[in-house]
């Protein structure tokens, strides 16, 4: 979304919505972290020839447990999740589920996949959550405001200043997840900017909330990679868009993900003209 989203829940609704969300990351991490860099079952969702596309064990585990949970709470909510699909998706309030986004980091035993937790209010991302459980992290947040709660206790979270990409520390998962355009495009961007990195997923986006990072650009994605991005970067000041600059489709896509507008209308330049 180019601006925070215009439904509002109530203070009351909210503040219990924001509680039961941090209790799906602790029962999601429950079942993920004693998998982490350990035995876990491992299978391939794509079709015969198509790009490889793991799932694990841990995966199917914590979605599951996030699904039981959000019934026993709230039966009238739907769901839709990577793993086991939609389940009312027209309700008022639909949790959008990635119980482990950057599954491939997973099994490599790095530290940067996260558990992704989003909640739609009649048709709007409201609420997020972005979890790291292995580094004691949740990134959580609503249009009003964002936080990262960790061991440390809670902080607010807020973009940075940078006008000019060429001052821009940038990332995107995987260069090669881009067609021929979208990389061309992603070349450009890349070689504006002062450093760019790699393989983060959707812990990027916290870190563009958290001002370490200045831009994201990815393409591709599913609502289920970014719902839960969007109202925490809006709770941070930034911006969530597609690749023309505009209001993000509910479906994902081409993403664009930055803390100051002069730095993402550069990038948009270049990224206009791949754009689907």
């Amino acid at each position: 979304m180019a601006a925070p989203p215009q439904t509002a829940l109530p203070p009351d609704r909210l503040e219990a919505l924001d509680a039961f969300l941090l209790e799906l990351n602790r029962a999601s991490a429950e079942v993920i972290l004693p998998l982490f860099r350990g035995q876990h079952g491992l299978e391939n969702k794509a079709a015969p020839g198509a790009r490889y596309d793991p799932v694990t064990t841990a995966d199917k585990g914590a979605e599951a447990a996030i699904r039981k949970l959000i019934a026993q709470h709230f039966p009238d909510h739907g769901v839709i999740g990577e793993e086991y699909g939609e389940d009312r998706p027209g309700a008022e309030f639909v949790w959008v589920l990635d119980p482990i986004d950057g599954t491939r980091a997973f099994i490599a035993g790095l530290p940067l996949w996260t558990s992704l937790i989003g909640l739609r209010f009649q048709g709007e991302p409201v609420l997020g959550s972005i979890g790291q459980p292995f580094l004691k992290e949740t990134f959580i947040g609503h249009a009003g405001a964002a936080r990262l709660v960790s061991p440390q206790g809670e902080r607010a979270l807020r973009v940075r200043a940078c006008p000019l990409l060429t001052d821009a520390v940038i990332a995107t998962t995987d260069p090669d997840l881009f067609d021929g355009a979208e990389l061309g495009a992603w070349r450009q961007v890349r070689a504006a900017a002062r450093l760019a990195r790699l393989g983060c997923d959707a812990y990027a986006y916290a870190m563009v909330a958290m001002g370490s990072l200045d831009l994201v650009v990815e393409a591709g994605l599913k609502c289920w990679d970014i719902d839960a991005a969007v109202p925490i970067l809006a709770g941070a000041g930034g911006l969530v868009t597609d690749w023309r600059g505009e209001t993000l489709g509910r479906e994902g896509g081409q993403v664009a993900i930055a803390g100051d507008r002069a730095c993402l209308d550069e990038a948009l330049v270049a990224l206009r003209r791949s754009a689907k």
